[in-house]
């Protein structure tokens, strides 16, 4: 903003001078130009309440006659004004933010329009405070300053509707109630560079206000995005709270929150969990989604061993009752919280960041010989007739996304995954057999299939151990457990097969 061809409205205000560029929506630079003669504001100009404006520009006063009227003393009066100030467009200055798309200004902005403003009001802001104190100002003619009337011409952007949010910033310097023409935040961000544009902090801090307060439109979001660099810290700390993150892992905080609450406290589970699903296939960041699974699994599967582990060895002084209710809290914990793995180890295959999950499930031998302690109890039976089944389907969709190669798992994960839950699985076809047992025989025999395709993968030394343990696979009609028949064919095919030759050379 230039004076005369000299910056204006002090120093320490440089920041504020820049607003031209913060809006996409308006772009309201002005210059105010006092080296002009007096005699470019031409006699339409004197009219008292004339603004001479196009009829498609609209009036933001209210009138009774073709021409608004003004109070007297107020805005626009002119038999009581001391400054005339005259806005005109500046096509060379039109706002690069402009859409290429936009009305030409030409057809909503007609060049000019002359107010008439009063010198102790419009100090309000400090551009004109700065405007009207002695600095500035010429020597005083002979009339004396007392009857001297200010003549400026304050050049604005050629862009749409900056002429009238520059005359509704002029008018909210007569009143203290800004809420009557900030009412929506596309006006706020409309006049708060005009605002900071004239230094006016009354209008400035209540358009900050009322962004605070209101939603947005994502294209708002932009626009105020763009509006913080010209804002001071004091005034921008909320909306930049808003719209800023407060650390760099915020979301993955906010993906845990979400992930704990809909398996934990959520009324309405079923749905919780399918949005929150839903919500992690959809998110950005693969890696972020995988430090969130992984630390979620992590608690339900220590939750589990915890349990288990109590319940395997108790160490309980007390009367029976009170050992026994323990006893059911903590096969109910487990259950809980295997199902709670069952829907997490889902969400990790599905976005292929179960790795961890299977290095962790593989190396559970304390945890596999807790099962295999509690499942041959009978005490689970009425209390939490499918654990089994929910345990056992954990591993057969961990095992199966490692058998099929969505997970690309070393030998040593793959042995230990074996290793350790084949008793397990050998356990619970054990109570499967039993005429008590929950019929989960689907489970148990995708289970089975899968193990032996590992097993294939493995060594041959190391798979000749694992097979002999498979033997309990087997059922009265050797033509029910194909699986277990081709897994011994392809082991013998390979035993039966010469020795790899010597290729070392001589």
């Amino acid at each position: 903003m230039t004076i005369g061809g000299v910056t204006g409205g002090g120093g320490g205000h440089k920041k504020r001078q820049r607003v031209a560029s913060s809006s996409r929506r308006s772009s309201t630079v002005g210059v105010i130009d006092t080296s002009r003669p007096d005699d470019t504001v031409t006699d339409a100009s004197h009219k008292p309440l004339g603004f001479r404006r196009s009829s498609s520009h609209s009036i933001l006063f209210s009138s009774s006659s073709s021409s608004p009227t003004a109070a007297c003393g107020g805005f626009n009066d002119h038999a009581s004004a001391d400054v005339i100030l005259r806005l005109y467009l500046e096509p060379e200055k039109s706002s690069p933010f402009e859409s290429d798309e936009s009305e030409s200004v030409s057809a909503v902005d007609q060049s000019d329009v002359q107010i008439y403003l009063h010198s102790d009001v419009i100090r309000r802001s400090k551009y004109f405070a700065a405007l009207l104190s002695d600095r500035w100002q010429k020597e005083t003619d002979d009339k004396g300053s007392c009857c001297k009337v200010h003549r400026f011409n304050l050049g604005v952007p050629a862009s749409r509707g900056s002429i009238d949010n520059h005359i509704t910033v002029l008018q909210l310097l007569y009143t203290n109630d800004f809420s009557s023409v900030i009412d929506c935040a596309s006006t706020a961000l409309l006049l708060i560079p005009v605002a900071l544009e004239l230094l006016f902090e009354d209008c400035v801090r209540a358009c900050v206000r009322f962004l605070e307060a209101v939603p947005w439109t994502e294209e708002e979001e932009k626009d105020v995005l763009s509006l913080i660099p010209f804002l001071s810290e004091e005034e921008s700390q909320e909306l930049v709270a808003r719209v800023y993150p407060p650390k760099n892992d915020s979301s993955e905080e906010m993906l845990h929150g979400l992930i704990h609450a809909a398996i934990h406290n959520h009324p309405n589970m079923a749905f919780a969990k399918a949005f929150v699903a839903k919500l992690l296939r959809d998110f950005s960041s693969r890696e972020s989604a995988r430090r969130v699974l992984d630390r979620a699994f992590e608690t339900s599967l220590k939750v589990v061993k915890e349990s288990l582990e109590e319940y395997s060895s108790p160490n309980f002084r007390g009367d029976h009752n009170e050992t026994e209710a323990i006893q059911r809290l903590n096969l109910h914990t487990a259950m809980t919280n295997g199902k709670n793995l069952l829907w997490l180890i889902e969400r990790m295959i599905e976005l292929r960041v179960a790795d961890s999950a299977v290095k962790e499930w593989s190396d559970q031998a304390s945890l596999t010989a807790d099962l295999q302690r509690a499942f041959r109890d009978d005490a689970w039976r009425n209390i939490v007739p499918g654990l089994p089944a929910v345990m056992i389907r954990c591993t057969f969709k961990l095992a199966d996304a490692v058998s099929v190669g969505i997970i690309v798992a070393a030998k040593q994960v793959r042995m230990k995954l074996v290793k350790n839950w084949l008793p397990v699985l050998i356990v619970c076809k054990d109570v499967l057999s039993q005429p008590t047992a929950p019929n989960h025989k689907t489970v148990y025999m995708e289970l089975e299939e899968t193990l032996l395709r590992i097993i294939s993968t493995l060594p041959m030394s190391v798979a000749q151990d694992l097979l002999k343990q498979c033997l309990s696979f087997s059922t009265r009609n050797v033509d029910d457990c194909p699986h277990l028949v081709t897994a011994f064919n392809t082991w013998f095919r390979r035993a039966n097969r010469p020795p790899k030759p010597d290729n070392t050379l001589h």
